[in-house]
């Protein structure tokens, strides 16, 4: 018999959810911060590999930081949700309000990058420094240093070494599992907590396929924390991780399934929603290392 791994949440809690809002609007690649070329990701699906502006698509990021942004912080706000905000930090410096919000609501500031940008490709040196100027750029913005980091998908052999060095909690790029475990292999004397995130109940599926509506992800989420919440009935408590996107779930047509997300969580009893910041923190006091 396969052995599952564990854990008690506090409060006896069947399920802790960790709500991630990300923040990449304001720092995504454009020539007029110096790239060679402009952001791939784009909502129709239009890409022109040549070194020019696009101002359609730069203008669809926006909207997630003057549209988006207000109604998911509502929404958090009404359903005393707390979470946990990947920011870019560029993203901060270039609209403090998303920082000033983030700081207003009580929630936890996690390191995104210092801007939404590949880091698989730079060396030990350049990683270190994208490092570095994040934390300084987010303490700046929001007054708390980040403890938790998350990649633009892919990082290096490097990466949980250099986190270790700068002082981080926690690490979010992983999708092994529904609780934290401990990484003693990069620091054997220094082991980080890595925080499983996952990419299934992300809203970013509503925008790489369209045909994938705000009921699919609602149905979808549902019964991904249903599943987690029987789970945790019978004994076995589990993590559910729920990624957001303001120019994604902002939208109009669309914000309507997270407010119907929240209100289903908060019918159950027992429920820990927690930063992930604060689930490090638990599990490393519950599985010290």
């Amino acid at each position: 018999m396969i052995a599952e791994e564990r854990i008690d949440w506090p409060g006896g809690a069947k399920v802790a959810l960790s709500i991630v809002v990300n923040v990449e609007e304001g720092s995504e690649m454009t020539v007029a911060r110096g790239d060679k070329g402009m952001e791939p990701v784009d909502e129709l699906g239009i890409h022109i590999k040549a070194p020019i502006r696009n101002y359609g698509n730069e203008s669809n990021y926006l909207y997630g930081l003057k549209a988006g942004a207000p109604r998911v912080a509502k929404l958090l706000r009404d359903h005393d949700a707390k979470a946990s905000w990947t920011v870019a930090a560029l993203s901060l410096e270039n609209h403090p309000e998303i920082a000033e919000t983030i700081v207003e609501l009580g929630h936890e500031p996690v390191s995104h990058g210092w801007r939404w940008i590949h880091q698989f490709k730079m060396d030990e040196a350049a990683e270190r420094e994208f490092i570095d100027k994040a934390v300084r750029s987010i303490e700046r913005t929001t007054g708390t240093r980040p403890y938790g980091w998350l990649s633009r998908y892919f990082h290096t052999d490097n990466t949980r070494r250099l986190l270790i060095e700068a002082g981080f909690d926690y690490h979010m790029d992983d999708y092994s599992g529904d609780i934290p475990y401990w990484d003693r292999e990069t620091e054997p004397r220094r082991p980080i907590v890595i925080v499983p995130y996952q990419l299934d109940s992300n809203d970013m599926k509503m925008w790489t396929d369209p045909a994938y509506t705000p009921a699919n992800w609602l149905d979808y989420a549902k019964h991904s924390f249903d599943q987690l919440y029987r789970e945790g009935e019978e004994g076995n408590p589990k993590m559910m991780s729920l990624g957001l996107h303001l120019r994604i779930i902002g939208r109009p047509g669309r914000i309507w399934a997270l407010n119907e997300f929240l209100k289903h969580v908060r019918s159950k009893p027992d429920v820990w929603i927690a930063s992930r910041r604060e689930i490090a923190q638990h599990f490393a006091k519950a599985c010290p290392a």
